[in-house]
């Protein structure tokens, strides 16, 4: 990757003015019925960080709220085509994403962020990065590596040991679990619609969303 990237998030293009919009974020949230903010699923591969995701984001949906998945496989389609898997690319996988979903929180969305993101660092860059504390909700899709190796859905795990995918995360890679996550889900223990209630069950509990079902944006 060239040099001149944005690393770190240190700003290099020159003569750019940020432009503030006449609809504030308040307003965007009292329209949608609820807070924006990110819902930062991390894990190990094949814990079920993308499945508890989308379950959660069908459940939000259900109930008339404004929520969208940014997953880690999708991203790498596209935006994030360009990077690897070394940990200076994992940092920019996380950086670039965590600006993305810092603006679909600041337009009264929920978005939920499906990726390893195995470093504490990085995932403490992207709560810094938010604008209200309140915004970055880390969930820590918990599971032991040796399940997560033994349900291997894209054969991750077998190429890995086989030499054939270096720098995994959990094989020959670190993942830093975190110590002070927002909330923990053992999808080793539980089944997705279980660990999709306890998602759903603290949003309510802490103000994110009603335990009102909206009706449709039309009437809101």
């Amino acid at each position: 990757m060239s040099d001149d990237r944005n690393k770190g998030g240190r700003q290099r293009s020159e003569n750019v003015t940020w432009h503030v919009g006449s609809v504030t974020r308040e307003a965007r949230e009292e329209r949608r019925g609820h807070r924006g903010a990110v819902l930062w699923f991390t894990g190990l591969s094949a814990s079920g960080k993308s499945t508890l995701a989308v379950e959660v984001d069908k459940r939000l949906f259900a109930l008339g709220h404004f929520s969208y998945v940014l997953d880690g496989d999708n991203v790498r389609h596209g935006l994030n085509g360009d990077l690897g898997f070394t940990p200076d690319h994992r940092m920019e996988n996380i950086r670039r994403v965590g600006e993305v979903a810092k603006l679909f929180a600041e337009s009264g969305a929920l978005v939920l962020t499906a990726f390893i993101s195995p470093y504490s660092e990085d995932r403490d860059r992207v709560r810094e990065l938010v604008t209200r504390p309140t915004d970055f909700v880390e969930v820590h899709v918990s599971c032991p590596v040796e399940v997560c190796e033994a349900r291997d859905p894209k054969g991750l795990y077998k190429k890995a040991r086989a030499g054939e995918i270096p720098n995994f995360t959990g094989i020959d890679a670190p993942y830093e679990q975190p110590e002070a996550a927002e909330l923990t889900v053992e999808t080793n223990l539980h089944d997705v619609e279980t660990c999709a209630a306890q998602v759903i069950e603290f949003l309510m509990e802490h103000g994110y969303i009603s335990n009102e079902p909206r009706l449709h944006a039309a009437n809101g």
